[in-house]
């Protein structure tokens, strides 16, 4: 019994620790939202909204930077899991989870869905592109530029707005306005949403 209270309160304090974990103001949140069968990512303070990649700063043991994760789930249960980074935490419906990581180097980290939640479930990766505080707010510059019709050309654009996938996804600048699933704006590598892959590359 002794041994067993031990290692309970052990285990408590380090839990406590990693929940309520001080957040300096260098921190970056996202609000992490998990969809059939996809990953949306929201960066509050830039306004920014990215689907199924999450980018975050690397974080100099001098001064940590870690990022400050919000989990929610847009229907059913899904789990959040980057193995090199974090542990498992779950997306719940009408619950509000959350996580921190804290990356020492820099790289792409791949992660998955680690709670079965539906028949696409394998589909559901993510990547994590830790990079250095430059490369991280050049990539938030890119991301926050308005985007025009002029500069919205999509390798095989009017396929893509002459077929079903403008009903689900939106790119700004073209007649695409759909809200199911992820917003290609921004994207640059293929995505998998739903039950196909799409790719699209924005010049």
């Amino acid at each position: 019994m002794l041994i067993v209270v031990i290692l309970f309160l052990a285990t408590a304090r380090v839990i406590h620790g990693i929940q309520d974990a001080p957040r300096p103001e260098s921190a970056v949140e996202v609000t992490v939202i998990g969809h059939q069968f996809w990953w949306e990512f929201r960066y509050p303070k830039y306004g920014v909204v990215t689907a199924n990649e999450l980018h975050i700063p690397v974080s100099d043991p001098s001064h940590p930077s870690p990022t400050f994760l919000k989990l929610l789930s847009a229907d059913t249960d899904h789990s959040f899991w980057i193995p090199q980074l974090a542990g498992k935490t779950d997306l719940i419906p009408n619950r509000t989870n959350e996580m921190w990581m804290d990356p020492r180097y820099t790289g792409v980290y791949v992660g998955q869905c680690a709670q079965y939640c539906g028949t696409q479930h394998a589909k559901m990766l993510l990547r994590v592109t830790v990079e250095t505080q430059t490369e991280f707010d050049e990539w938030i510059r890119q991301q926050q530029k308005p985007v025009t019709s002029a500069s919205a050309e999509l390798t095989g654009q009017h396929v893509f707005e002459s077929t079903a996938c403008v009903n689900c996804h939106a790119v700004a600048g073209t007649s695409a306005n759909g809200r199911f699933g992820p917003d290609l704006t921004h994207l640059r590598k293929s995505l998998g949403a739903r039950a196909g892959v799409v790719s699209a590359t924005i010049l």
